[in-house]
């Protein structure tokens, strides 16, 4: 399928690893130039030269904490010609109501839920102005989950959720723009890794357990990176030109498995 993204230029933050590298290389694959963004400038530029290498795009890189006094602004100003945002950047801490204090909870959203918010303020009217753009979020499917064990994080995305719904409900009519949200479920990353063995610890006694719970699993795994990225990829295109204001939950029907039976 032929998706007419080369020459597009997407700016991905939180590119440095994860689902943001594989975003990157995946936007790279068909051609579109881009805008990477993260703290780790090295991280940053092994992916940029990756990226240009195997696909012959153009990658830029801006490392920064995003939650640093200006940040914001940097970004936009460094993304100032770019067709597609991807907010990707966040990691909010897991935890009970009392495991994670006032501190913790106010620091992993102010890079994950008005990290997206501030940054989409910043771009939007620059698409906008210019006719058109694409608003993409990754959230995490949390957000329809409720977690009592991940009370900060499940709030949060519930949040960015309404967000991108509410956005998106107006910005293709009104200016051309279009904004969709993705919720992931377990992606195979050094993160859910880290995440795994913890739980595992704390139920099984062991952290070196973990695949006993991976194997609970639609298919007894994670999702891949590439099977998350493809479909940011897709939505990002013209093939889904008339997208906007919806979420799309990438968990291999975890959440659709809820039962009032």
């Amino acid at each position: 399928m032929e998706l007419n993204l080369k020459g597009t230029t997407v700016l991905i933050t939180g590119a440095s690893q994860g689902i943001g590298e594989g975003l990157a290389m995946a936007f790279a694959q068909e051609g579109c130039n881009l805008r990477l963004v993260a703290r780790s400038e090295e991280r940053l530029a092994a992916i940029a030269r990756r990226a240009a290498g195997e696909s012959g795009v153009e990658a830029k890189l801006l490392a920064i904490d995003m939650t640093a006094p200006g940040a914001v602004a940097r970004v936009a100003e460094f993304g100032s010609d770019i067709d597609v945002l991807v907010n990707n950047a966040g990691n909010i801490p897991g935890g009970d109501l009392w495991d994670v204090d006032e501190a913790q909870w106010r620091a992993g959203w102010e890079l994950k839920v008005f990290g997206y918010i501030n940054l989409t303020r910043a771009i939007y009217p620059v698409m906008a102005a210019r006719g058109g753009g694409v608003i993409l979020n990754n959230i995490g499917n949390g957000g329809e989950n409720f977690d009592f064990n991940y009370i900060a994080g499940t709030t949060g995305n519930a949040a960015l959720m309404a967000f991108t719904r509410a956005l998106g409900g107006r910005s293709l009519a009104d200016d051309g723009v279009r904004v969709a949200g993705v919720n992931p479920g377990p992606v195979d990353t050094e993160r859910i890794g880290k995440v795994l063995k913890s739980h595992a610890a704390g139920l099984l006694g062991d952290a070196s357990r973990y695949t006993e719970l991976l194997a609970r699993y639609p298919l007894g795994r994670a999702a891949t990176v590439d099977e998350i990225a493809g479909l940011f990829v897709y939505l990002a295109s013209e093939r889904s030109a008339y997208t906007s204001g919806t979420i799309f939950t990438v968990d291999g029907g975890i959440t659709s498995r809820r039962s009032v039976s």
